[in-house]
């Protein structure tokens, strides 16, 4: 997707948990009735870990013949991260890659010193129309890598190390949790799963995890005698063992890792540890010197 400016929404009362350091309500955009809530960056919370752009996407019922079309863009300094609850996207790069991402399975495209993408659904997808529903994120590439070659790496559900009883399911995107791991690399200590409690399960969040957040996809959860619901943000202090419980029925996505090396410059889709860089990638882009995606003539314009 594609980075939209917009106001914060104001975050609401103070909570009782001394472990939540932030609650953060994500700024909505209207994108042709398939909403979008970005919860990071925000103004109260720039990045958590290495995570600089948080997207849910949805979710959204595409009657027959709908569906999106993200025209080709570019992005440097980062890696995306498609990870989607229903529906399917096809996803095109600059490198060549052609792979429809599904749900339970992860996208994780690193842009290095440059790569362009487009996200489409398929035509097969759009005859009886489906639906769609899922996250998007951004993760900073270390600064030492961030002039690195682009990639991409698809991630099969199966592939992802998964665990079910005591009325959850956990499914390990990326990093360590609950002693599971992921096989995604990400040059990065980085974490994120994908989470679903029935009423009444919990959900503990030890401390290993230098930086943590957790995104209320769906339902409700209640964090000592406080209950959020979804389409909040909450991120925790360091240091604190956390337990979360489901009031009702819940989907949750964890996130974080270890704190960046260092503040992150952000502009449209380009993101940097010098400034002067996203300079040279706007300059890059509007004189046409990325690489183009194979079979795609269409393109997203340099802001103004």
């Amino acid at each position: 997707m594609s980075f939209f400016p917009d106001k914060d929404p104001a975050a609401g009362d103070s909570f009782a948990c001394d472990a939540i350091e932030r609650v953060i309500v994500p700024r909505t955009s209207d994108l042709g009735g398939f909403f979008v809530r970005r919860a990071l960056p925000s103004s109260q919370r720039r990045m958590v870990g290495p995570f600089i752009f948080f997207d849910h996407m949805g979710p959204a019922e595409f009657r027959a013949g709908q569906g999106i079309d993200v025209r080709p863009h570019p992005h440097i300094g980062l890696a995306t991260v498609t990870y989607l609850f229903a529906g399917e996207i096809m996803h095109r790069d600059s490198l060549g890659s052609v792979a429809a991402i599904t749900p339970g399975a992860v996208n994780w495209m690193s842009a290095g010193h440059g790569i362009a993408h487009s996200e489409r659904t398929a035509p097969d997808h759009r005859v009886a129309g489906e639906p769609l529903h899922g996250l998007q994120c951004w993760v900073a590439l270390p600064a030492a890598h961030e002039e690195g070659a682009p990639s991409f790496v698809h991630h099969a559900a199966e592939a992802l190390p998964s665990e079910t009883g005591e009325g959850k399911t956990v499914r390990v995107v990326a990093g360590k949790f609950l002693g599971l791991t992921s096989p995604v690399a990400t040059g990065w200590e980085t974490l994120m799963a994908d989470v679903t409690l029935a009423a009444g399960a919990s959900l503990p969040l030890d401390a290993d995890t230098e930086e943590r957040a957790l995104y209320v996809v769906s339902g409700e959860v209640e964090i000592a005698g406080d209950r959020f619901e979804a389409g909040r943000l909450l991120v925790f202090r360091p240091g604190d063992r956390i337990t979360v419980t489901a009031t009702a029925p819940a989907r949750l996505a964890v996130v974080g890792g270890a704190a960046m090396d260092g503040p992150r410059h952000i502009w449209w889709n380009f993101v940097s540890s010098r400034k002067e860089r996203i300079e040279q990638a706007k300059a890059d882009w509007k004189a046409g010197r990325f690489e183009a995606v194979p079979g795609e003539t269409e393109f997203i314009p340099l802001p103004d």
